[in-house]
């Protein structure tokens, strides 16, 4: 009976399955979550969201005020 493989062989083979497979590895690096910098980050994005979102409602309410404006004009003309 051979004995059983270590933890390192089985990850190499397990890892050259993959391989023969057309696969490889790749690392991700993302954002840490948990930090303080990137709360604040999201707190800043947000806000700046916000006050776009504002500005682009009240050029709406504008244009469709002096779209109505003209419009009630026309009429009357």
């Amino acid at each position: 009976m051979s004995e059983p493989m270590s933890r390192a062989e089985r990850v190499a083979r397990r890892r050259a399955k993959l391989r023969a497979a057309g696969l490889r590895p790749v690392q991700f690096w993302v954002p840490d979550t948990r930090s303080a910098e990137f709360a604040a980050e999201c707190r800043r994005q947000s806000a700046r969201i916000r006050e776009s979102e504002r500005a682009a409602d009240r050029a709406e309410d504008e244009a469709w005020e002096a779209a109505s404006l003209e419009a009630l004009a026309h009429e009357a003309g």
